[in-house]
Formats: C-alpha cells, sequence, structure tokens
C-alpha cells in the first residue's frame, strides 16, 4: 500500500512539473474500427526524438490506453527523457481474437512510423513495448516481424515485454491452466502454435527485454526458454527478474527504481538516449 500511494505522489509531481512541456493528441485513428486508436505524448521542442510505443495488457479481452498503469510513470518518465510517448487501443476478443488483435498492432506501429515526423519522432528509433497480454502481443511480432511487415510496418530498433506467461502456448495449453487460455486460445492446437512467441520465432529478430515477476515462477521460466531460443537463432534476448507483483511489473516502470534504470540501460544498448 505504502509503495503504491508513493508511486502515485510521484506521478501527481511529474504531471504538474511537465505537463506544460508535453504536447498531446487523444484518439486518433489508425484504422476504421472504434478500437483502432492511440494517443501521442511528445516533448514540446521534440525533434527526432525516439518513440516508446506502448501496448495495454487486460488477458486480450478488456484494457485501455489511457489506464493509471499504462502511462502512469511511464510516459513522464520518457517524455523528461526526450522520447515520444505513444498508447495505442486494439480490438479484444470476443469480436477479435488474437490473430486480428496482432494486426492491430502491427497497423499501428506503421501509423506511428509514417506520422512520427508530425509529432517530432524518428519512426526508425522506435521501442515497442507490452504488459500482460500486450507483451504476448509484442512478443508475437518480435518472433515474427513479418506479422507487422504485413501491416505496413517497418523494422522497429527493439521490443520490450513486460510480464508475460504466455511464450510458449501449446505448453500452456497441454498443462493445467487458468479458464482464461481457453477463452482465449481455444481448442484448436494449430491455432496455438499460430498465436505462440516460441513456435513463430525464426531468424533473427530485433533485441528483447523480457522481464518477468519473480513471484511469478511460470513467467520468468517462460522468458528464460524463449530468451534460449532467440539466442540460439542468433538474436539478442535478456531477462530482467524483478521482485514485483504483476501489476507492479506495470505500474512501477518510469519511477525512480533500478528497475527503471534496468530498463533505460536496454534502451542504451540500442543506441537510444
Amino acid at each position: 500500500m505504502y509503495r503504491s500511494l508513493m508511486a502515485l505522489v510521484l506521478l501527481c509531481i511529474a504531471v504538474d512539473s511537465r505537463a506544460q512541456d508535453i504536447k498531446t493528441w487523444h484518439d486518433i485513428a489508425y484504422g476504421d474500427a472504434p478500437a483502432q486508436r492511440l494517443d501521442v505524448y511528445a516533448p514540446v521542442h521534440a525533434r527526432g526524438a525516439p518513440i516508446v510505443v506502448m501496448v495495454h495488457g487486460g488477458g486480450w479481452t478488456i484494457g485501455d490506453k489511457r489506464n493509471p498503469g499504462v502511462t502512469g510513470l511511464k510516459q513522464p518518465h520518457w517524455n523528461a527523457a526526450g522520447y515520444v510517448f505513444v498508447s495505442i487501443d486494439y480490438r479484444m476478443l470476443p469480436t477479435a481474437d488474437v490473430v486480428v488483435q496482432t494486426e492491430d498492432v502491427g497497423r499501428a506501429l506503421a501509423y506511428v512510423q509514417k506520422h512520427a515526423g508530425a509529432w517530432g519522432g524518428d519512426g526508425r528509433r522506435l521501442i515497442l513495448m507490452g504488459h500482460s497480454a500486450g507483451a504476448h502481443l509484442v512478443a508475437l511480432l518480435a518472433a515474427d516481424p513479418q506479422l507487422a511487415y504485413a501491416q505496413g510496418a517497418a523494422s522497429w530498433l527493439g521490443t520490450v515485454a513486460l510480464d508475460s506467461a504466455a511464450y510458449n502456448v501449446p505448453r500452456i495449453m497441454t498443462l493445467p491452466h487458468a479458464a482464461l487460455y481457453d477463452r482465449v486460445f481455444g481448442k484448436d492446437e494449430a491455432y496455438w502454435r499460430k498465436v505462440s512467441p516460441l513456435d513463430r520465432l525464426h531468424g533473427s529478430v530485433q533485441p528483447l527485454l523480457l522481464v518477468c515477476s519473480s513471484e511469478r515462477l511460470l513467467s520468468c521460466m517462460q522468458a528464460r526458454t524463449f530468451a534460449d531460443a532467440v539466442l540460439a537463432k542468433g538474436g539478442r534476448a535478456q531477462v530482467q527478474p524483478e521482485a514485483l507483483t504483476h501489476a507492479q511489473i506495470n505500474a512501477e516502470l518510469g519511477g525512480d527504481s533500478d528497475y527503471t534504470r534496468a530498463v533505460d540501460t536496454f534502451f542504451r544498448w540500442l543506441g537510444l538516449p
């Protein structure tokens, strides 16, 4: 409770001190569906700035690009560092399955890359980030970038997956699992492989940072297995365990912590400020 309260206080201070230096664009359409919308937060004087594109979680069924845990401390932190921060919505179950959700994220990515200059950003210097179900979606795109390229996107610098436990969908579905996964992934084994980052992995992918909660055994175990598979194919991946809950992995990123500094170090490793 104390940690959450302090995070809220820090967020209020950050918003108050920096809001006047940030330009915002809300509900920009990247497609025709009502859910295909994104918000942009950019430093007023941004020119050729790197970009973070954030994909919310919510079990592939709920969630919103403006949830406090999604933008929260992340947006002011990276805006203060000179980044453009973009938070996206996408269609969800039951009207849009995981394949369609992945296509929406790819389409949003393409839109951001194409229009980055209008917000002072550089679409070539872009990090794709997601939490929970959003982490699964960005990991799927990282594993098989052709899914994004098919939506008009170009290559991006790297991907940060915040506490996904769905890197190996067939394994999840053949072991005891939460009922949620039955609603999301169904009974078709071919579909499991189609939406499984580990099964879609081919060739050398862009660098990945896989943050996992050490309080969730399955999360870190799957992250390490996925990272090993990326490395075996000549890609670059690192696992960042954090002694935080699943929700805290999302909400506390951007705060003054070793966790945030580790993610910033990954950005610098990619050549970003």
